[in-house]
């Protein structure tokens, strides 16, 4: 006799926790639909996440400064093709989306498309926000080297190691290795 009173009981529990059945499309939510609204929005079990990516960053001059404007290529590391080419914002900011899984470079380039630096390799996995530096290296002036490699310049630098404490160092005894 207790077995179709839990047969009742269930039939009851099931039938308030069940939407009722509308022909319309604009239905109110059934009861305990409203309690739960973020279970609506979870992904159902079973579902996959989403298997893209994206790789953001920053574009750098040699002293840390932004370089907004500039042309950024995001190359595939493995066939050496480009996938997609952006533009840095003022912040010199730069985002790529929906990236398959796989290992990249991201490329500054120039206006004529030379490649002015190019970021470390990227491994990227499914769903991950991955950031990237691309920075240009430091030039030095094409006439640093004419002031750079004259006799005063030689010796102000040997003036400059004497005061700081560095000797002259001098080989004695024997060699050690055959000249």
């Amino acid at each position: 006799m207790r077995a179709p009173l839990n047969v009742a009981a269930f039939a009851v529990l099931l039938a308030m926790t069940m939407p009722a059945a509308s022909t319309s499309t604009s239905a109110a939510p059934a009861v305990g639909a409203a309690a739960a609204p973020a279970a609506r929005n979870a992904p159902s079990r079973g579902a996959r996440p989403d298997p893209f990516s994206v790789i953001q960053g920053n574009a750098l001059n040699a002293t840390n400064g932004a370089l907004p404007n500039n042309i950024v290529r995001l190359r595939d590391a493995r066939a050496g093709r480009i996938i997609d080419t952006s533009t840095t914002d003022k912040s010199g900011l730069f985002a790529f989306r929906r990236i398959d899984p796989g290992n990249y470079i991201v490329e500054l380039v120039s206006n004529d498309h030379t490649i002015l630096c190019a970021s470390q390799i990227l491994a990227v996995d499914a769903g991950q926000a991955v950031s990237a530096v691309v920075k240009l290296p430091f030039h030095v002036s094409p006439v640093s080297g004419l002031l750079g490699h004259t006799v005063p310049s030689a010796a102000a630098v040997s003036s400059a190691a004497a005061s700081s404490g560095v000797m002259a160092a001098k080989v004695a005894g024997e060699p050690i290795s055959p000249q």
